[in-house]
């Protein structure tokens, strides 16, 4: 460290008249501040110089001396100011020139002013060493450093197998969908490897200079489960297939199963059928019976009014859906079908259908109308994603709806937090001014009996459980609303024509259909919803 800016010392004379020397910087150093220099001499006592005076001699280039009126005579020691930044993980010193013969800073000072503070982590001894031996004043150090925390890895699983087979169905050249070869099965045997645990690192706290420590990320921990169909080794961390048959990833779970077969159609001679896997059945399934599953559901025919619930897996009706207005399908992956008529549906993943007619259809992901002549027509389709249709609508103005920007189950949950924060914050604000009364209560001197003692308790309990669930809420909520208006997947593509009576919702703007369009496509920009050609 070798001196480079410029600073003042004050020094005492005859008749303990006092006297400011200016000693002018070398090198590429710089000169004191004026204004720092009139607070500093104000601080150590010393007004009513001249500071016209003052000021031309430390903007000049040479050491100069200038009188500054009469003192105490008292010789005063070097002094040192610091900053400690917001976040307490660094701490900048400034020092400041003792009077002639006054007495200099050492070690064990500068660590006592810094320990008044609570300062006492990530000092720079160094640093402080340094400036014993050569003293630079009027210019900022860091003399001390917080200690970041060091953050873990997470722990991490590693799949054997494809996680993400492709679902959708082939297209053909002349328009048509195959429903019937999705090749969509991942196989396994008995004994396969399917996934393996590697453990993260915990990571390593910091501290900050007042030695409390800053907590590092916590990481995420995932475990192996042990389901039906699987065995583990002794350490937990290698998942094997126990039996001969399929393997898939549902909800971050791994799923073996065998298929259950039904040879003909769900009807009186079968019953309602729930099932722990994949169930295949080769007929249809008659109105006012259930297919409840874990796994996937295949159905070569087609279905009535009847419930189709996949909890994990997918749906795929080779030969359609007519729900007569109690028909509805249900489930946690995609839903393929030649055509939906007069039917709910809800897929966690995408839809994709021949035809669509008033219908109740919500996707988590896309919904793809793609036959040749594929039209959503009635009803409301919800999607996360895109709508892809040939046709929306109807030449006779038949009232459909269309929301995309959203899964639905967010959607469903970012309006219940509404309601949930608006109750909330009624509720705290009910309770602030009953504990702000006891409060002053207690404060004026006045006992309080046990059973408003045990009434405050219990209302000050209240709030903070009202506080911490409206925080939790309100987190969810915003980050669901950032998801809601920067969706940057969600359109509608219309491949032919889109006639009046259609109503458009992206994320949070609505448009309403008043012409016969054709060949385009609806996105979210700017704030509205914009339309153009395909």
């Amino acid at each position: 460290m070798t001196q480079e800016n410029g600073y003042i010392q004050v020094e005492y004379g005859e008749g303990d008249e006092a006297f400011v020397t200016y000693y002018p910087p070398t090198g590429n150093g710089v000169k004191p501040a004026y204004k720092e220099c009139v607070e500093y001499l104000k601080n150590k006592g010393f007004e009513g110089f001249n500071n016209q005076q003052l000021r031309n001699m430390i903007t000049g280039d040479t050491q100069a001396k200038m009188s500054i009126g009469f003192g105490d005579g008292i010789e005063f020691s070097e002094s040192l100011s610091y900053n400690i930044s917001l976040d307490k993980m660094k701490v900048t010193a400034r020092f400041y020139p003792p009077s002639k013969n006054g007495n200099l800073l050492n070690a064990q000072d500068i660590i006592g002013e810094l320990a008044k503070k609570n300062i006492n982590y990530g000092i720079d001894q160094d640093f402080i060493l340094q400036f014993m031996k050569n003293r630079v004043y009027f210019t900022d150090f860091v003399i001390a450093r917080g200690q970041d925390p060091v953050h873990g890895i997470d722990d991490r699983i590693e799949y054997f197998f494809n996680t993400n087979p492709t679902l959708k169905p082939k297209h053909n050249e002349d328009g048509s969908v195959d429903y019937h070869n999705l090749g969509n099965i991942c196989q396994c045997k008995e004994g396969d490897l399917l996934a393996k645990l590697h453990k993260g690192d915990k990571g390593a706290n910091g501290k900050d200079v007042t030695g409390k420590d800053i907590p590092c990320r916590t990481i995420k921990t995932l475990r192996l489960e042990p389901g039906k169909n699987l065995k583990m080794n002794e350490d937990q961390t290698e998942l094997y297939s126990a039996v001969t048959g399929h393997v898939s990833l549902v909800n971050n779970k791994v799923f073996v199963s065998d298929v259950y077969d039904v040879a003909g159609d769900v009807d009186t001679s079968v019953g309602n059928i729930e099932y722990n896997g994949n169930v295949h059945i080769h007929g249809s399934v008659r109105g006012g019976f259930q297919v409840i599953a874990k796994g996937d559901i295949v159905v070569d025919g087609v279905v009535e009014d009847a419930l189709i619930q996949s909890d994990e897996g997918q749906i795929v009706v080779k030969c359609g859906i007519h729900g007569m207005k109690k028909g509805l399908l249900d489930a946690g992956g995609n839903i393929i079908t030649k055509f939906i008529e007069n039917a709910s549906v809800f897929s966690g993943g995408y839809v994709e259908a021949g035809s669509i007619t008033q219908s109740d259809v919500s996707a988590s992901d896309d919904v793809i109308v793609s036959e040749k002549k594929g039209v959503i027509t009635g009803g409301i389709i919800r999607a996360g994603g895109k709508v892809d249709a040939q046709t929306i609508g109807s030449p006779m103005g038949t009232i459909t709806k269309i929301e995309v920007g959203m899964a639905p189950a967010k959607k469903e949950r970012y309006v219940q937090l509404q309601r949930e924060i608006t109750v909330l914050s009624q509720n705290i604000n009910k309770l602030k001014p009953i504990i702000k009364t006891y409060n002053k209560y207690i404060t004026e001197g006045k006992q309080l009996d046990q059973k408003n003692a045990m009434y405050l308790q219990k209302i000050a309990a209240e709030l903070a459980k009202n506080t911490k669930q409206l925080e939790e809420n309100q987190n969810e909520f915003n980050a669901l609303h950032q998801e809601l208006i920067t969706s940057r997947h969600a359109k509608i593509k219309v491949n032919k024509d889109i006639y009046p009576g259609v109503s458009i919702t992206i994320s949070d703007v609505g448009f309403q259909v008043k012409d016969k369009r054709s060949f385009c496509q609806f996105e979210k920009k700017n704030g509205e919803i914009a339309v153009s050609n395909l």
